[in-house]
């Protein structure tokens, strides 16, 4: 056999043989190929493309994927001289495709892919995915299509890539202009002369202009100033912020009016720039640069603007209305003798560049969108431009058609955004995806930190150094679990959304899957639960998150999802703790005696004694707390000590470990506590709320 041609093996199993040759035989004229018989007593053709052989497969196996099984190979492969290997292990309705067949169809190197059906169970799945494919590809396997693949080339722009807009590029050269204002006066102490003059030429023509109707009407504007302007609209985004539990937003809004006030009073004092030197027509008191009164309204008005108003016209409408009232308030208070030009704009720059650089940085919009409904700060809003980009990343990435994306399971999940993917196929199909952002890192790292100053360290707590490496764990953590036999969900890959701020993990989404909590619990369920168990102790692995929205029931059997947490080569301690969680919420569907005698079959007394001896209030996950705490409130029933009765005698485990970490944590806590209190208490007094 040549190297050229693509060889398409088909075996016919218990269906009907010449009904699979007769669909042969309409198949592969159509896709450019030639039949020849038999190799190794399995149908065979030949195709002049990878492409047309991928094809002719799809047709038959769409036509009798119940009773065949099917390879494709190049001419040359070793394998042709064995098909009965090749074939081993292809279950009927899928297809293997070997590397150098793959790569003919990519145009680059590729694994081994085996197909599967995702109408049976877990044990027919893709072992290896696909690599990058070409995009005049397409190949349906198993119900799902997988169109052409796409490597982004070097300097194009990710699917949601982080854009510097208008607004953040006027705040940009804003800040460089009062940069090197302030620059040039102590550096080119001349340049003080020159501002001074220039200065004291506008106000001097500004004072030969003034008439008692202007003075009165620029008195009057000279009023949006005052604290009895300002400081109501930042009580009402306090109380509105404290109300919808938006604590990041208002966090940054404290720390921006702190900075603010911050600066003008340390730059005033460096500077010591006296007032004008014209007859003054309103109250004053300090140095004159910047303006303390147009800074605290600049940076009120833009607080609003960020914190309370949406993206769109409202929002635009309300800048043009505040640039006019800070420009009315400039214009009046040259008029009246309080400031010079240049010490009104740099505190207008000041103050909107402040907030708008916070809540950039600190609270981005697209993370923490502006919303009135109280939601959890883990999940991101699932806009139209996100969709958008979701969907492009998975096509070009995964090789997948995405037709919908929606949130999917918001309430169970805390450290991520839980998405259902419709992708197109033979059917259309769902995915599973969780869509991780550097919010959720820092969210987990504080949370770590609170865990050690208040209960030590739990052994083996490690900080994600970034969100790629928190997605490239938990996706190498399923093809771990699956590979040691747990039955958790087979993953398709990560995609990349922005560069080393957004990823998304993406995996099988098992269909009418019900949570333990809510399934029918019987022996079989109950042995199967600590199976799972004894299969992560045997290969060295912990999940560390087993509770009941963790642990479903799929067509009566027992499958681990969120394997985010877990662990290889785990300490013992850990792997106790995921014991004692299994049975805590088999027991709550059961009885802990049933659960009990059913552990015995596959571990000793002395484990399960150890598991319970390590439990503690901090090693149970909240939700099956909470479950807990109602059956002990409604039944009287003490799970926990029901287990340690039923176990041989065992010492408590202490899991309050007094490391040189966790003093020197709890020291530096306790220090910035110190520092900040008087600092928030300061913040509050120069923001104008005290």
């Amino acid at each position: 056999m040549t190297a050229d041609p693509t060889l398409l093996l088909l075996e016919a199993g218990n269906g009907d043989a010449a009904a699979v040759q007769a669909c042969l035989d309409q198949v592969v004229p159509r896709h450019g190929g030639r039949q020849v018989g038999t190799v190794g007593g399995y149908l065979a053709a030949r195709f002049p493309s990878a492409g047309g052989a991928a094809a002719a497969a799809g047709a038959v196996l769409r036509e009798h994927g119940q009773d065949v099984r099917a390879a494709l190979c190049t001419g040359d492969d070793p394998a042709v001289d064995d098909p009965e290997r090749l074939l081993s292990g292809v279950r009927s309705g899928t297809v293997t495709v070997t590397c150098d067949t793959a790569a003919r169809l990519d145009g680059g190197p590729t694994d081994t892919l085996v197909g599967f059906d995702p109408e049976h169970d877990d044990d027919q799945a893709i072992e290896q995915v696909l690599a990058d494919v070409a995009r005049s590809r397409e190949v349906r396997i198993g119900g799902l299509r997988f169109t052409g693949r796409r490597r982004r080339p070097s300097g194009e722009a990710a699917p949601l890539p982080r854009e510097l807009r208008l607004g953040g590029r006027l705040a940009l050269l804003g800040v460089v202009a009062v940069t090197t204002v302030w620059i040039s006066l102590f550096v080119f102490p001349a340049s003080v002369l020159w501002w001074q003059r220039t200065d004291q030429a506008l106000l001097e023509w500004v004072v030969a202009l003034r008439t008692d109707l202007v003075t009165s009407v620029a008195t009057v504007t000279g009023a949006l100033g005052s604290p009895w302007v300002w400081r109501p609209l930042r009580y009402g985004v306090l109380l509105l912020l404290v109300a919808l539990r938006r604590w990041r937003h208002l966090l940054v809004v404290l720390l921006a009016l702190f900075l603010v006030e911050t600066l003008v009073e340390a730059i005033s004092q460096a500077i010591g720039r006296p007032r004008p030197l014209v007859p003054i027509l309103t109250h004053w008191e300090g140095f004159a640069h910047p303006s303390a009164p147009v800074a605290s309204l600049a940076v009120t008005l833009a607080i609003v603007a960020f914190m309370v108003l949406r993206p769109g016209w409202g929002r635009h409408l309300w800048i043009v209305a505040s640039t006019g009232a800070v420009a009315a308030l400039i214009a009046a208070r040259v008029y009246l003798g309080a400031d010079h030009l240049t010490d009104g704009v740099v505190a207008a720059v000041l103050g909107v560049t402040v907030p708008l650089v916070a809540f950039r940085f600190l609270a981005p919009e697209r993370v923490f969108p502006v919303t009135f409904r109280r939601r959890r700060g883990a999940h991101l809003e699932i806009d139209e431009r996100r969709r958008t980009a979701i969907a492009q990343a998975v096509s070009d990435q995964l090789g997948l058609e995405v037709i919908d994306i929606e949130p999917f399971g918001l309430e169970a999940s805390g450290g991520s955004t839980p998405l259902r993917l419709t992708v197109a196929g033979d059917r259309d199909t769902h995915l599973f995806a969780k869509l991780y952002s550097t919010s959720h890192l820092r969210a987990d790292r504080w949370y770590k930190v609170a865990r050690t100053i208040l209960y030590g360290s739990l052994e083996d707590e490690l900080r994600h150094p970034s969100v790629r490496r928190l997605v490239e764990r938990e996706d190498y953590l399923l093809l771990t679990m699956r590979k040691a036999g747990i039955p958790c969900p087979r993953p398709y890959g990560v995609v990349e959304i922005t560069p080393e701020r957004e990823y998304l993990t993406v995996t099988e989404f098992l269909h009418d899957a019900q949570e333990i909590s809510q399934a029918e619990v019987d022996e079989r369920i109950i042995d199967e639960g600590l199976a799972v168990i004894r299969r992560l102790w045997d290969a060295g692995l912990a999940h560390r998150d087993i509770k009941p929205g963790n642990v479903l029931i799929l067509h009566g059997h027992v499958r681990i999802v969120d394997v985010a947490f877990a662990m290889i080569r785990p300490s013992p301690w850990r792997q106790a703790v995921d014991l004692a969680n299994m049975m805590l919420i088999l027991a709550l569907r059961t009885s802990p005696d049933q659960v009990y005698e059913r552990a015995l079959r596959v571990f000793a007394p002395e484990d399960i004694a150890e598991a319970f001896a390590a439990t503690r209030s901090v090693t149970i996950p909240s939700e099956s707390r909470s479950s807990l705490r109602l059956l002990a409130r409604s039944q009287g029933i003490d799970l926990v000590k029901r287990f340690e009765h039923l176990s041989p005698p065992r010492d408590r485990i202490s899991i309050q470990r007094w490391s040189r970490r966790r003093v020197g944590v709890t020291v530096g806590a306790l220090l910035a506590l110190l520092v900040l209190l008087p600092l928030l208490l300061q913040n509050l007094l120069g923001g104008g709320f005290l």
